[in-house]
C-alpha cells in the first residue's frame, strides 16, 4: 500500500470533482477524523490517516483491503469509480435525479435513467455532468453522467436517455465474481 503519485491524484480528483465539484476538500480536510487515498494493486482506497499508519505493518501481499474502495486504474491509466464509493458520492454530491419507483428497477438492471422514469432534478445540470441518481425516497441508487442538460431533457420524449448508468447498487449481484478480484 502506497500513497498516490501526483499524476495519479490528479486523475482521481478530476474523476471525483465530475461528481462532487469542489467538496473534495470536504473528504480530505477533516480536522477531528482525517482520511487519505492509499493505492493497492491498481486500487484507490479512502482510509483513515490512522489506520493507515496501522497498515503499513502488514506486508503488500498479505494485505487484501483496507477502508473503502474509490475505485480503480485501469491499464490505459484511467480511472474508474465503483460502486463502493457511492456512500460518499451522495454526500456531497453537486447535481443529483431521482427516479420514479417505475424506474427503479430497470436502472438497477443496468439500463440508462430515461425521461420518463425521472421524478425530478436538479436544476443547471450541464450536459455531460456526474450525476448521482436516487429514488424518490432520497436513497442512492447509483451514479452516472448527464446525457443532456435540465433544460434540454425537459422537452425529450418519454423513451429518451437522460443519464448513462456507470455504476449502481446492482452491481454488487451482477458482477460479485469481478468486483472482489
Amino acid at each position: 500500500m502506497r500513497s498516490l503519485t501526483e499524476e495519479e491524484t490528479k486523475v482521481v480528483f478530476e474523476k471525483l470533482a465530475n461528481y462532487i465539484g469542489r467538496n473534495i476538500t470536504f473528504l480530505i480536510d477533516n480536522p477531528t477524523d482525517p482520511h487519505v487515498f492509499r493505492l493497492q494493486k491498481d486500487r484507490v482506497y479512502y482510509i483513515s490517516e490512522k489506520i493507515s499508519k496501522f497498515a503499513t505493518s502488514v506486508s503488500r501481499t498479505q494485505l487484501m483491503s483496507v477502508g473503502v474502495c474509490f475505485g480503480k486504474f485501469t491499464k490505459t491509466g484511467k480511472f474508474r469509480l465503483h460502486i463502493t464509493a457511492l456512500t460518499y458520492l451522495s454526500q456531497y454530491a453537486k447535481y443529483k435525479v431521482w427516479i420514479k419507483q417505475n424506474g427503479e428497477m430497470p436502472y438497477l438492471y443496468g439500463n440508462h435513467v430515461l425521461k420518463a422514469h425521472i421524478g425530478r432534478m436538479s436544476d443547471d445540470i450541464p450536459e455531460h455532468a456526474g450525476v448521482i441518481v436516487y429514488s424518490m425516497n432520497d436513497i442512492p441508487l447509483g451514479f452516472g453522467v448527464s446525457a443532456k442538460s435540465t433544460n434540454e431533457a425537459r422537452n425529450l420524449q418519454p423513451t429518451a436517455i437522460v443519464a448513462f448508468r456507470q455504476g449502481d447498487i446492482g452491481e454488487y449481484l451482477r458482477e460479485e465474481d469481478t468486483l472482489f478480484t
